[in-house]
């Protein structure tokens, strides 16, 4: 098939880096060339960035820089990952991409909104093909996400009503764009899997 480009979105705790890794597994054994990575990251420039903006006092940077950081992770990502790999004809699977920044930059912690798609128009200009959007109770996830081990907590830390919100922008998002399938994932693995393969077909067709 040719290229196709996918985003997983969704509040931390989701289940969507789980379910992104097992759609990649079976999409290769279904014999496609699937590139899996994720923001921030994806490439070693934004890997070093990722560092500096998950790790750390929640209060570390103001959300205007965050934007600046995102985004310049992102453009790395897309010139040194993304893109290569589209060229290749392969299917990219990005965990995260535009659309964290939009919420979690954009609107969680005042309307920075305009300022997110400036910049996005400037320095990324790509939207993936397909977005889906993992949708879980923010209470589930935050006990989801604050329960796995590791250093990457910065966000998960700025707490409950942080996550409420975000959740609420990534719905109203996915109202306002074709791109986006929503995804219930308020069930076990096996099953959110098996919506996200059914959200999957029209594309592979």
């Amino acid at each position: 098939m040719s290229e196709l480009f996918l985003s997983f979105e969704g509040i931390d705790g989701s289940g969507k880096s789980t379910q992104a890794r097992r759609l990649a597994q079976r999409l290769r054994q279904e014999g496609h060339a699937v590139t899996l990575t994720r923001e921030p990251g994806g490439s070693p420039g934004a890997e070093e960035i990722r560092r500096l903006v998950l790790e750390g006092d929640p209060d570390r940077w103001s959300a205007e820089t965050e934007i600046l950081l995102f985004t310049a992770a992102r453009r790395d990502h897309l010139e040194k990952t993304i893109r290569p790999a589209l060229a290749r004809g392969e299917i990219v699977i990005t965990d995260r991409f535009a659309d964290s920044t939009r919420i979690f930059q954009g609107i969680t912690r005042g309307d920075l909104s305009a300022t997110v798609d400036r910049l996005h128009d400037l320095m990324i200009g790509v939207e993936p093909d397909l977005t889906l959007l993992f949708d879980l109770d923010p209470a589930t996830g935050l006990a989801r996400a604050t329960a796995r081990a590791g250093t990457e907590l910065r966000f998960e830390d700025m707490g409950l009503a942080f996550q409420q919100k975000a959740r609420a922008g990534f719905l109203a998002l996915a109202a306002r764009h074709q791109r986006f399938r929503v995804i219930d994932a308020d069930a076990d693995a096996d099953t959110v899997a098996d919506r996200v393969w059914k959200a999957m077909q029209t594309h592979l067709a």
